[in-house]
């Protein structure tokens, strides 16, 4: 045994009478588990840890008068340690004392921490600027979360833990696409890992910059089938542009490095997994953590000038040009609206650029394609020339080919991708406005379109005036809600949008003024609202209010979810519309001239479990109740849930 001066003293035990003669208990002294056991009138302590699969001891019995390991039944002195038979596979003791009724386990001091590969991974990941990790820890990346507890310590990191990696993906990617800054996901190996594949996906597909780290079972047993083995570079290699494994002789702050500069300068994911033994690895004695200082470019990227020449004549000839945002869009409206400004002309969004400029603006337009407005798809169609910035031209969308078209791009493989355009411009937005407006401003022949937009939109705002009457006694329509949310809905307000009818509704009937919309948009995965509220939360939750809407498929998908708002108090409000049915696929059925099957739902009641959770849950089933509801929603300090009854049939 160590000396006293050596020793330092935990109570494990405030009254020794709770653990009777004969039996074992698991507590811990500082950091090490330990097995205390009371036999034959005396109180001991040994590691926790059997010496042959680490099974716990505390958990195991005394049988015969010897401490049984619970994992695989080997037999050990119950106070000494000492395995029977004379073998040398013993299990380290500890002192005990008795003060009054509480007893005390000597444990040698600690020593200082040493810094591990995981530390110095970490700590890059946090310089390049990524501090918010949404995951759950578990057995294979204990080593990478101890790492990043004591980044937290030091407020560098937040760590938010979730209920399902899938979620934690979906709220890295709404992260993301709120603030074009990555942050990271993170799980175990096997099912932690893979829960994650989805929102990987997401971010992937809607170029969003992600980081996803993953623990992985020991190096010596890869291969060997070893419990929740999965190759994750392999199964990663699809979805994530720089995936690999951390390997011992790795130059680790450079991996990582490599990791957060992919998925930022590519808009792309990144994954990285950590075997259990090299993430508890010490650190090589040279190793440093990295900053991304002299490490990344600028992104003021010029179009070609043959390209931009061409794209100024057409700009300059044209009478009626129409503007269509997308998403990638989003940090430059200021600078588009100026120019449009000049052009005197209608500016559309996609979808996924829905709230990009104001429904009231005098140049806004709404959303084009299927779930859009026919205000837009009427200057499209009426339009003599297209100018397109950060969209993808998707199907959903619908941007006609057959319309002369400019579209500006950072990423030269999203130009023309599906046809021909016009005028090709390679370049971030910012530089290329810049470029346009020098060449063309002051020298335009357009004609002022303002007073065919304000006609258009009384048009359109009569036809909803009329929807909005329908009603039934299955519930509200969803025109009613998007209504309310019109009115009531904060003007700078984050919202997160699902997949399904109500999505359509969304897109369709709500007005934004200033506030930022965060979908799925080509993966189209329902659950993503309430997980990419979450992400928002933590990226903007503290300067604006963040709101989410979803049906009760999506909702459902996530919906334990709604404890984490609770444990981290998330001032975060969604709305669910409950019809008890998938009705985006009910329809999808009919339209296919199939037998709707297999769509309906038995759903709790969502605002119940809400408030199970320690949420606010409003549940209303009548129309004058929905402004009071939604209302209170608005104004309660702190996660809150209002579900609306409303009827499959009126979208």
């Amino acid at each position: 045994m160590t000396s006293e001066k050596e020793i330092v003293w935990y109570k494990v035990l405030s009254n020794k009478d709770k653990l009777p003669e004969g039996r074992v208990q698991t507590v811990t002294a500082g950091h090490q588990g330990v097995c205390l056991t009371h036999f034959e009138g005396k109180f001991s302590a040994l590691d926790n840890r059997c010496p042959h699969q680490g099974g716990p001891l505390g958990e195991g019995s005394i049988e015969n008068g010897l401490l049984r390991c619970p994992w695989h039944g080997w037999d050990f002195d119950p106070c000494t340690g000492l395995p029977p038979g004379g073998y040398d596979d013993g299990v380290t003791t500890f002192d005990v004392k008795e003060e009054g009724d509480a007893i005390y386990v000597g444990i040698p001091e600690e020593p200082a921490h040493e810094e591990t590969v995981s530390d110095v991974m970490i700590q890059t990941m946090v310089n390049w600027g990524i501090d918010t990790v949404f995951g759950m820890v578990g057995h294979s990346n204990l080593g990478v979360a101890d790492a990043m507890r004591r980044q937290e310590k030091e407020g560098k990191l937040r760590f938010f833990g979730i209920r399902h990696e899938g979620a934690a993906a979906f709220a890295a990617s709404g992260y993301a696409k709120l603030t074009g800054k990555p942050a990271a996901c993170f799980g175990i190996a096997g099912p932690g890992a893979t829960n994650m594949f989805t929102g990987m996906w997401d971010a992937k597909v809607d170029r969003a910059p992600l980081l996803a780290l993953s623990g992985q079972v020991n190096t010596q047993v890869v291969g060997t089938g070893a419990f929740q083995e999965v190759d994750l570079t392999k199964a990663f290699d699809s979805v994530a542009e720089f995936n690999h494994a951390v390997h011992q002789n790795s130059n680790h702050s450079e991996l990582m490095a490599l990791a957060v500069k992919t998925a930022l300068i590519k808009r792309d994911v990144s994954h990285l997994t950590f075997p259990d033994e090299v993430a508890f690895s010490k650190k090589p004695g040279n190793a440093k953590p990295q900053t991304p200082e002299n490490r990344i470019t600028t992104f003021g990227i010029s179009p070609p000038k043959e390209m931009v020449n061409r794209a100024s004549d057409m700009i300059l000839s044209a009478k009626r040009p129409v503007i269509i945002v997308g998403h990638g869009a989003r940090f430059n409206m200021t600078s588009i609206i100026d120019y449009a400004k000049t052009l005197n002309c209608p500016v559309i969004t996609t979808f996924k650029g829905k709230g990009l400029i104001a429904d009231d603006h005098e140049l806004g337009c709404g959303v084009l394609g299927r779930s859009g407005t026919p205000i837009a798809s009427w200057f499209m169609n009426e339009s003599d020339l297209l100018i397109v910035f950060g969209a993808s031209f998707s199907n959903h969308t619908g941007i006609t080919p057959k319309k002369p078209i400019i579209q500006v791009d950072f990423d030269p493989m999203a130009l023309s991708k599906f046809h021909k355009v016009d005028a090709a411009l390679w370049g971030e937005i910012s530089e290329t406005l810049n470029i346009l407006t020098e060449k063309t401003k002051g020298k335009t022949n357009t004609i002022d379109q303002k007073p065919e937009i304000d006609e258009r939109w009384k048009l359109w705002k009569e036809e909803k005036q009329s929807r909005l009457e329908d009603s039934s006694s299955k519930g509200l329509s969803s025109i009613a809600v998007f209504d309310a949310m019109n009115k009531i809905t904060p003007a700078n307000a984050v919202i997160a949008v699902d997949v399904g009818n109500n999505t359509y509704s969304f897109g369709r009937y709500f007005e934004p003024k200033n506030q930022s919309i965060l979908m799925s948009g080509y993966l189209g995965s329902i659950g993503f609202a309430l997980p990419a509220a979450m992400g928002a939360w933590a990226a903007q939750g503290h300067e604006r209010p963040i709101w989410s809407v979803s049906g009760d498929g999506g909702l459902g998908q996530y919906l334990a979810e709604i404890s984490t708002l609770v444990k981290y108090n998330m001032n975060i409000k969604h709305i669910v519309l409950n019809n008890s049915e998938l009705g985006k696929i009910s329809k999808e059925q009919r339209a296919a001239e199939l037998d709707v099957w297999q769509t309906s739902l038995h759903n709790p009641s969502f605002a119940a479990y809400a408030e199970n959770c320690g949420a606010l849950g409003i549940r209303i089933e009548k129309l004058e109740d929905l402004p009071t509801a939604m209302e209170k929603l608005r104004d309660h300090n702190g996660p809150a849930l209002l579900e609306v009854i409303t009827d499959v049939n009126l979208i």
